[in-house]
């Protein structure tokens, strides 16, 4: 079956995206793969204070609670969807996500964390735009 990945971080803007992805899914019949990327947090410094396990549940709590609306929305849609969480880089998992599941698509929201910290980080989308080799699809 064919898919369709979108990048979830509980933003309003991944959220719209979804709703697109649903309207797509119902016309072609794809799956909706749900995709949360939590940072890399195993540094020293962190360890120093926290097990390995502590991490891992901290992690799996932030991508549930950025997931959990987007969920939601999906089980009510009726569309088959999975859902995954990828610890790493952003712009990186979702790329390398796209191309182990052979998507046909990615499909995103324009912004994430804001404006601001985007300047600073760099835009994801844009990223991800210039470095997927699937189609992408920005939603505003």
């Amino acid at each position: 079956m064919p898919k369709i990945l979108v990048p979830m971080d509980g933003s309003q803007h991944a959220l719209r995206a979804l709703e697109y992805a649903i309207t797509l899914s119902r016309g072609l019949g794809d799956e909706i793969i749900l995709l949360n990327v939590q940072p890399h947090m195993e540094t020293a410094n962190v360890k120093r204070f926290f097990s390995k396990r502590e991490i891992e549940e901290y992690q799996q709590q932030l991508a549930k609670e950025a997931m959990e609306e987007a969920i939601k929305v999906a089980t009510q849609s009726e569309v088959p969807f999975s859902q995954k969480i990828r610890i790493g880089i952003p712009r990186i998992e979702i790329c390398e996500e796209a191309q182990q599941e052979n998507v046909r698509t990615i499909i995103m929201g324009s912004r994430g964390m804001g404006p601001v910290v985007g300047k600073f980080l760099g835009s994801v989308s844009y990223n991800v735009v210039h470095e997927a080799a699937c189609p992408v699809t920005i939603v505003p």
